[in-house]
């Protein structure tokens, strides 16, 4: 009886740690993707074709929907143009903020809201390749699917993107049920059978 006792005994434990280190892996890439979505959401960086809300509180006259310039500018009332390009929200309230404090108003409050953001653009094997407005949490599969569904030569299983916000502009594959950032170049690929 103790020489099964023995020989089971490593064998449970060993069960235990595949089990324990199983769950735990599950749960880090859990946290990670949660992490990433959040990370997305409020370190979106804004740029040319963002239409924005300005609100100066008790200043209707500063207050007002602006959309984002090619230059990355947005121009309002007493301060002339703002820097919004590559920025976040958090920022640009800040700088919005920033130019009304020394001649302007004493304490200004500055609130800073994105109502559309600028489209993406679908390129290659769909029926209508061209730019649509984004939604937020859309993936590359709808997206294929706004743009009319695939041609006959296309490669369904991924797409191939450049990242508005890349410098290098690299491309990079992603998966369908991937999501799409606003101003993403996609591409769907041809097949070659």
């Amino acid at each position: 009886m103790s020489q099964y006792r023995i020989r089971f005994f490593p064998r449970l434990l060993l069960c235990s740690v595949f089990f324990c280190t199983n769950l735990c892996a599950e749960e880090n890439n859990k946290q990670q993707q949660n992490l990433s979505l959040t990370s997305i959401n409020t370190e979106y960086r804004l740029g040319s074709g963002d239409l924005l809300k300005i609100t100066v509180f008790n200043q209707e006259d500063l207050s007002g929907e602006y959309t984002i310039n090619g230059a990355g500018q947005v121009s309002l009332p007493l301060i002339g143009d703002v820097n919004t390009k590559d920025l976040t929200v958090k920022q640009v309230e800040q700088g919005i903020a920033d130019k009304l404090k020394p001649d302007y108003l004493l304490n200004p409050r500055v609130s800073v809201q994105v109502l559309n953001y600028r489209p993406f653009y679908i390129l290659g094997e769909v029926k209508e390749p061209k730019s649509y407005p984004y939604v937020d949490g859309m993936t590359y599969l709808n997206a294929v699917a706004i743009a009319g569904g695939y041609t006959y030569r296309a490669k369904e299983d991924h797409v191939v993107v450049i990242r508005m916000n890349d410098p290098q502009k690299q491309e990079i594959i992603l998966k369908m049920d991937d999501k799409v950032l606003p101003g993403d170049v996609i591409h769907v690929k041809e097949r070659f059978f």
